[in-house]
Formats: C-alpha cells, structure tokens, sequence
C-alpha cells in the first residue's frame, strides 16, 4: 500500500496524541501546521545526514573557467535535484582517492577536468521512494515543529524529541544513514534494482 504525505502527517499528529486530519489542506490548525513544514522539514532531514537511499550518482561535464594550472578553474553544474554534493573523488567512488574541490551556489570546483562523477544527496519528495527508517525520522521531525504551537504542552515537545532520537539512532544503527565519507553500504534503490539509483 502506497504511502502518502497525508499518511506522515497524520503519524506526527499520533506522536503527540493528537487526532487525525482528513486532508494537509483540510481548514484546521493541524492541517495548516503540517502544510507549512512539511516540505522544509523534509528537505533538511534529507540534507542533515547522508541517507543511503538518496544517494545519487551522476556524470557531469565542466567548464573551464580559465583559472590556469593548479587552481579550482573547471565548474560543473549540479543536478537539479541535488540538496548537497558528497565529496568528490577521482573514480566517484566514496572509497577513492578526494580531489580538491568547493561549491558557490549550485556550482562545484575542481582542479580535475570533466566528465565528473559526483554523488550527492537527492531531493526525493515521493513518500514511497524512502527508507522506513527516513519516515521515522520524518514523522518524528514533524512532530516536533508543530508540537508546541499545536499542543501547547512543553511535554510533547520531549515526547517528540525522544521519538526523533529513537529514529536516528535506528537509521544509524541499521546503515541507512552513511557514516562519514568511506562507509558506503548498497542502496535501498540500488538492492531493489532500480536504475534512478544512477543518473546521468
């Protein structure tokens, strides 16, 4: 069974024992908390820790931007659904050897010329092309934004804030969530055969 937005923030809204809401655009304070954090909150649970399943792998070409020898002079553009790059390597491995590089915007530098193999944490919005473990954490996440405005009950904001911890460290625990730059784990995407695992 298809998971869905209105799915995770009713599972926030259990969190803090509050009842169900019928729609995110529903005319009721619940259903406008949600509405307005939903999206941010994602986003930045996605950007806060390498989560292997939205691990992303793509080849992009440079430009040189006439810098000379030795300087960060090729620029290649990232992906339009990138939330963060991960560190660059020669082979575009997470194993392999880091090239010097910087980001400005949605930009990266680098002294290597293209094609470049980068990876990078995705903006993924589809509920069902999440790890569980990420929609623990979600849900948790949610709960804590709108628990104090909702609730009013500084209690809930502990409850919320157990139940994120809880989340994460299950995520860590489990290798969803990769462990600085060399652990890298086959992805959810990649276990099940799905080729968005790797774009180009």
């Amino acid at each position: 069974m298809a998971t869905t937005p209105l799915d995770i923030a009713n599972m926030a809204l259990a969190v803090l024992d509050e009842a169900p809401i019928d729609s995110l655009d529903q005319d009721v304070k619940a259903a406008r908390l949600l509405n307005l954090h939903f999206d941010l909150t994602r986003e930045g649970e996605l950007t806060r820790h390498a989560w292997v399943f939205a691990i992303l792998s793509a080849s992009v070409t440079g430009a040189d931007t006439g810098g000379g020898d030795g300087t960060l002079n090729f620029a290649y553009e990232l992906p339009a659904d990138c939330l963060r790059p991960m560190p660059p390597t020669h082979n575009g491995e997470p194993d392999g050897i880091p090239i010097s590089w910087r980001q400005e915007a949605g930009l990266i530098y680098s002294d290597q010329p293209g094609p470049l193999a980068i990876r990078y944490v995705a903006n993924l919005t589809d509920p069902n092309d999440w790890d569980a473990l990420f929609t623990e954490v979600l849900v948790a996440a949610l709960a804590i934004k709108i628990a104090h405005p909702l609730t009013h009950k500084s209690g809930m904001i502990d409850v919320a804030r157990a139940a994120y911890d809880r989340a994460v460290d299950a995520a860590f625990t489990a290798n969803a969530i990769q462990r600085g730059g060399r652990s890298y784990p086959a992805s959810w995407t990649i276990q099940r055969g799905d080729n968005r695992a790797y774009r180009r």
